[in-house]
């Protein structure tokens, strides 16, 4: 089991969290993307800051005054939008704390199924396979869909 560092506190994010928050995503090694590449696919901080305000809710990890972490819910379609981590902060429950908190809210909100998709084959799948969520086909993009059920059903 993993343990999370005491140092490491969660809370919800606020739009002033959004600018960390792409530095973390920007962080990663596995689907790694620069500030540009997801401007191109319409993920700027401000398209970010506004979805806060409307139909998504966020949380970040943070030790002292450093994000190291971050997860999105999309209440519109009962989704987990992103859930990122830096690296040097992997292996120690922070992902696992922020998706729980997600899955949560978007439980709380009367949400039975919760999907998401990443890449085929990489440790973001294996991550979510051990959390229980379940393969629930290939995207037109490639990536795999997960859904986890409330009721832990198939």
């Amino acid at each position: 089991m993993t343990t999370i560092a005491l140092d490491i506190i969660f809370r919800e994010a606020t739009v002033a969290d959004v600018p960390a928050m792409f530095d973390v995503r920007t962080s990663v090694v596995e689907n790694a993307m620069t500030w540009e590449q997801l401007a191109n696919l319409g993920i700027t901080p401000a398209t970010v800051a506004a979805s806060l305000m409307t139909d998504h809710k966020a949380w970040v990890a943070e030790r002292g005054e450093k994000i190291v972490g971050f997860a999105i819910a999309d209440e519109s379609d009962g989704s987990i939008f992103a859930l990122f981590v830096r690296p040097a902060d992997e292996g120690r429950g922070v992902g696992t704390r922020l998706l729980d908190l997600a899955v949560q809210w978007l439980w709380q909100r009367g949400r039975n199924v919760v999907t998401l998709t990443t890449g085929s084959g990489t440790r973001a799948a294996a991550f979510y396979r051990t959390r229980g969520w379940q393969d629930a086909g290939i995207q037109p993009n490639g990536e795999v869909r997960f859904e986890l059920r409330r009721d832990g059903s198939l």
